[in-house]
């Protein structure tokens, strides 16, 4: 037996296969964990300052003692029209709604589902209510006077059809401009069915792209004036009281007790995506519903009883029929 190889054998390493381990580690990016500063902790300082020169202790107690301030300016800095309700501190709503982006005015009309209007006000007279500074500073235009488009003293003493005659020729200039003149019993009967419905919609049938739906509101800004705001309704839901009006119809009653007629003049605004034939088309449904005249009246009283109470059966597709309707 050879010893050297017995020694080479007993020295030899032996050769083993590595271990592997398996590693679960990840690389994460710590941005995603970055925690956003509190503004209060940030001006911190400034805030101590503040509480001090007012003889508070310290900036917890200087943000409760301008809690009320805090809260108003939040509700003024709202978007008006949003119906965003703002929750009191620390409070929680019974039922809280999931988030929900407002629409866009391209899509709001088919987005927004249809909410019932508040029951009609009684209108107020311009004598037993004054007015508002807000309502002072409405999109409407100002209404005008039957005195600022003719001599009313003068045109008191021509005869029906001549006073007819004057009244179109002085609005034939504006291409914008709507005039017309109604008997005065068929504006009694609007003026009534207007205090009692002086909220509605109307449709405009457009063969390309379906119906869109018009808001309508009534004002009897004086003993002589009636006048009717038409505003898209998609605009109406997203801004309110503030969205701003395509179409104002005014009537003039100066004339309806000495020669029995009533003198209508209105404008459709340019840049409004409404043309003339479209506000003409508002006004002979608004004359169609409001007036109450010709086959399917009792239908349209229902329609326009169902819109001012609220019911869940109004149905747009009924109103778009009867709006069709040849009277």
């Amino acid at each position: 037996m050879n010893p050297s190889g017995l020694l080479f054998r007993r020295t030899a390493p032996r050769v083993q296969t590595p271990l592997r381990q398996k590693r679960w580690a990840q690389v994460s990016d710590v941005r995603f964990y970055a925690i956003k500063p509190d503004p209060t902790e940030r001006y911190r300082e400034a805030l101590e300052r503040k509480a001090r020169e007012k003889g508070l202790k310290d900036a917890n107690e200087l943000r409760e003692a301008y809690a009320d301030r805090i809260k108003r300016l939040r509700k003024e800095s709202m978007v008006p029209g949003l119906n965003t309700a703002i929750e009191e501190e620390g409070s929680t709503p019974s039922n809280p709604q999931p988030h929900r982006p407002p629409p866009q005015p391209r899509d709001a009309a088919s987005s927004i589902p249809y909410q019932p209007p508040p029951p009609p006000q009684p209108q107020a007279t311009p004598s037993s209510k004054p007015q508002s500074s807000s309502s002072k500073s409405s999109s409407a235009p100002p209404v005008r006077t039957l005195s600022s488009f003719i001599d009313v003293e003068k045109s008191s003493a021509l005869p029906q059809k001549e006073l007819e005659t004057i009244w179109r020729l002085r609005h034939v200039r504006d291409p914008q401009s709507l005039a017309a003149v109604l008997p005065s019993s068929t504006y009694t009967r609007i003026a009534t069915t207007a205090k009692q419905h002086p909220q509605f919609v109307l449709p405009i049938p457009h063969p390309d792209r379906g119906a869109e739906i018009h808001f309508l509101q009534w004002t009897f800004p004086s003993p002589t004036t009636a006048t009717v705001l038409f505003t898209h309704l998609a605009e109406f839901k997203l801004r309110g009281e503030f969205a701003q009006p395509h179409t104002t119809v005014t009537y003039h009653v100066d004339f309806a007790e000495e020669k029995g007629l009533v003198l209508m003049e209105g404008r459709v605004q340019e840049g409004k995506r409404v043309s003339v034939e479209e506000g003409r088309f508002l006004v002979m449904g608004l004359q169609k519903f409001y007036g109450w005249e010709g086959k399917g009246e009792g239908k349209r009283r229902k329609l326009m009883e169902q819109f001012s109470g609220g019911d869940e059966g109004f149905r747009v597709e009924e109103l778009l029929e009867e709006t069709e309707k040849v009277p």
